[in-house]
């Protein structure tokens, strides 16, 4: 029997549903499946095996509010008579069977004429007939395929995204002048080491030479400004950085070049140098390679929705834009929902999921005229609420927006540019030496002379092995779900020697939760009772304790039942009174460091099952790794699992608990003001501050495409216990940099040693750099994937 859902290929854990000699995950999955099946949509499956997505059935949220006239303005793009055109975010677009799908939409349904996806963006663009869709019944189309279009107050904003296309402009103009070059300079090399005379070619070599140059000094101010540009901040910032060396290089191969094409020494070294630029930006695209559905640099408005429903004191509802919401007004919350503004509560039973913003795991009960917290999630009713403050002067933007939140950084402190400081003096010294010599022995030599050793001794080959490796490295890191931001990251991390884990969400699942019952076993006419009863409650513990009690079809008239705000509920059933609810309701004591539901039968106790925390599996195993770094532990909980923490990670640097997030900031800092370097895992954002304030951020998701606070790293939650494969991947990735710079150097000892005794001409050198650069290349592309295999291998389980 198949373990995989067919639709989605995800695991099969609550229900199995068979259909057309097929197994479901769900209902949602085995919908799609028929729709596209009705539709002659077979081939979906065929273009990528198990590449559907699962309907989120748990967060089906309403989206009635797109229908409003003002908010539908706002969404779409085009809006005339029955032609209405619209954009919408999925981050969850992957592969070639979802562009396949999504722009089949037409012939799943008549009211839509075309979709066309942006696979970069992770966009579609839907024309449709309003009039017969509404654009809220279009968004509940694709969220009930899998295809949830995010709507939020960030993208209400309609900021049109900036893709800088200049690198692959001056990698274009680079690479056409380079072959171009090499096509107008070759007959004269030729010519050169033939030994031989043409007469077509002496007498259209200045014709030759002036394209050529003509070629070249495009791509000397157009291609490689951005090296001018980064070695002049380097130097304002009295940094020597690699590109230093580089523009030095660049100046002397350019000037060099046109001396001899004016005094008709030779055609100079335009096609050397358009080629090493080329190679060098070429590199430098590769490092940049990034990953459009991510972003690590996100904030409050990315899960803020773009409109709340306002309530008149008529009773009547109104959708607005989040930005027109006023203090005084009163709005609904819904269950799931996330609250937007702090507020007081007027009516409806709160149970308030603070986890995202304080990192406690338990939800918070709340009565009317209680104060909550915008960033806060309903778990259960619909609540009525007052604003006291507007969404820009909420707590959670005062959060987000402290001046200690942020992170500033220059990138000018890494291995490459710690070298080219050392590298360029040395250079410069040789250089110097070398010319007051020979302009005593042979002055016109000189020239030669010092030009030869800065051509050879150019950094081109030492620029290109971090972008080269560090690109490689990137993109098997992110194909194993850990998505670096930039290369200065993957440096961070493998000088890391602290690792600092928040608990909630992050080494322990944000939704799921052990329940072990104490005490005895209940009779089976208790069990449908109670299970009755729990059915009554939108409570998350009662709903968690619901689905972890033995599936029960049967279900029982409740009578006399009453809900206590923030202590549980009771009620009678098949002439039994039940109380559920905590220690206080049902009249007995309880452990002030535990998560409990008491449960009592005609006021006696019957039962008492207790929540934990359910910790990812294969922990114990990846903090045995993690034996070289000081692992410490935060969380915004109480200290109730600090002993089962203990047991997972019996060598732990420290633990601290009931961490709000200013204080997680304040304990990164206290580490790295002891000279630790450090990497901090989190979730959410509790831990915002922290993962600015750390050394590398790294931030847990389930789903890598939801929300996620500003980070360095996205990592897949799954892959939390293979994060030593990653750190030391990172630390390899270092090795192979310092092996690529050990090539460079030996390329450059020998190059150097003829240049200076006068054994080697400047065409030569010019010749020898692109082996160098080729070389490193080729090494760095190979090891990375050889080191790959160590800790990446395809798993058979």
């Amino acid at each position: 029997m198949s373990e995989n859902c067919f639709h989605c290929g995800q695991s099969i854990v609550k229900e199995r549903i068979a259909f057309d000699d097929k197994e479901f995950c769900c209902a949602g999955c085995k919908s799609v499946y028929e729709i596209l099946n009705l539709n002659d949509l077979g081939d979906f499956y065929e273009l990528n095996r198990q590449s559907g997505i699962r309907p989120d059935e748990s967060q089906n949220s309403q989206f009635d509010y797109l229908d409003t006239a003002e908010i539908f303005d706002r969404i779409t793009d085009f809006s005339e008579g029955d032609t209405t055109i619209v954009n919408f975010k999925i981050p969850v677009i992957h592969c070639s069977s979802c562009i396949w799908l999504l722009e089949s939409l037409h012939t799943l349904n008549k009211n839509i004429k075309y979709s066309q996806v942006n696979f970069t963006r992770k966009t579609v663009q839907i024309s449709f007939n309003a009039n017969a869709l509404p654009l809220s019944e279009l968004a509940k189309f694709l969220t009930n395929l899998g295809y949830k279009p995010v709507i939020t107050l960030e993208s209400a904003e309609r900021k049109e995204e900036k893709y800088d296309r200049s690198l692959i402009l001056k990698l274009a103009v680079a690479g056409f002048a380079f072959g171009n070059g090499m096509f107008f300079s070759y007959p004269e090399y030729a010519e050169q080491i033939m030994g031989t005379t043409d007469f077509w070619m002496e007498k259209y070599k200045h014709l030759f030479r002036f394209i050529t140059f003509s070629l070249a000094t495009p791509v000397v101010f157009y291609s490689a400004s951005g090296y001018f540009k980064s070695a002049w901040y380097g130097l304002k910032n009295k940094v020597v950085n690699i590109d230093v060396p580089i523009v030095l290089g660049i100046i002397m191969l350019y000037g060099r070049s046109i001396y001899e094409i004016l005094t008709d020494y030779g055609p100079g070294y335009f096609d050397t140098l358009c080629g090493l630029l080329f190679f060098m930006l070429l590199g430098k695209l590769f490092q940049q390679r990034t990953y459009g559905a991510l972003s690590y640099d996100r904030d409050y408005k990315s899960f803020y929705p773009i409109a709340v429903t306002k309530v008149d004191f008529n009773g009547q509802h109104e959708n607005i834009l989040l930005s027109e919401l006023e203090i005084g007004h009163r709005i609904l919350v819904r269950n799931q929902e996330i609250i937007p503004v702090d507020a007081i509560l007027i009516s409806g039973e709160g149970n308030i999921d603070n986890s995202f913003i304080t990192g406690e795991s338990a939800s918070v009960p709340k009565k009317p005229g209680d104060k909550i917290f915008a960033g806060g999630k309903q778990v259960g009713s619909a609540l009525e609420l007052e604003v006291i403050k507007t969404v820009n002067q909420s707590y959670l933007t005062q959060l987000w927006n402290k001046e200690a939140f942020k992170k500033h950084e220059t990138g000018l402190d890494t291995l490459t540019n710690k070298i080219s400081k050392y590298f360029t003096f040395i250079i410069l010294g040789i250089t110097l030496i070398a010319g007051i010599y020979w302009a005593q022995v042979d002055f016109e030599k000189m020239f030669q002379v010092v030009a030869a050793i800065l051509i050879i001794a150019c950094p081109c080959a030492l620029a290109l092995s971090a972008p080269f490796t560090f690109g490689h490295v990137m993109r098997i890191l992110g194909r194993n779900k850990f998505y670096v931001k930039d290369t200065l990251t993957i440096e961070k991390l493998a000088k890391t020697t602290s690792l600092v884990f928040d608990k909630t969400g992050t080494i322990t699942f944000s939704n799921k939760a052990n329940i072990a019952l104490e005490g005895a076993e209940l009779e089976e006419f208790d069990l449908k009772n109670i299970k009755t009863l729990l059915n009554n409650s939108n409570h998350p513990l009662s709903k968690a304790l619901y689905d972890f009690l033995p599936a029960n079809d049967d279900h029982f008239p409740v009578t006399n039942f009453i809900e206590t705000a923030g202590k549980g509920y009771e009620a009678d059933v098949r002439g039994r009174h039940y109380r559920i609810g905590s220690a206080k309701l049902v009249g007995v004591k309880s452990k002030n460091l535990e998560t409990a539901v008491y449960i009592s039968k005609n006021d006696q106790l019957l039962a008492k099952y207790v929540f934990k925390n359910e910790y990812r599996p294969n922990l114990a195993h990846l903090f045995t790794k993690l034996k070289t770094y000081a692992v410490h532990i935060l969380s915004g909980d109480n200290s109730s699992e600090e002993k089962s923490l203990a047991e997972i990670i019996p060598n732990a640097a420290g633990m601290a608990f009931n961490q709000s997030p200013e204080d997680k900031l304040m304990y990164i800092q206290a580490l790295q003001n002891r000279g630790e370097k450090v990497a901090m895992v989190g979730d959410g954002l509790n831990d915002a501050g922290a993962l600015k304030q750390s050394d590398v951020g790294i931030a847990v998701a389930d789903d890598t495409h939801a929300f996620t606070p500003s980070s360095d790293v996205i990592m897949a939650g799954v892959k939390l216990p293979a994060l030593h494969d990653y750190l030391n991947f990172t630390k390899d990735a270092m090795t192979i940099v310092k092996i690529t710079f050990g090539i460079s150097f030996f390329y450059n000892i020998i190059g150097l040693s003829f240049s200076v005794t006068g054994h080697m001409s400047p065409l030569f050198a010019a010749i020898i750099m692109p082996i160098s650069s080729i070389s490193v290349v080729a090494f760095t592309s190979a090891s990375t994937w050889w080191r790959s295999l160590k800790y990446f291998r395809l798993k058979t389980d």
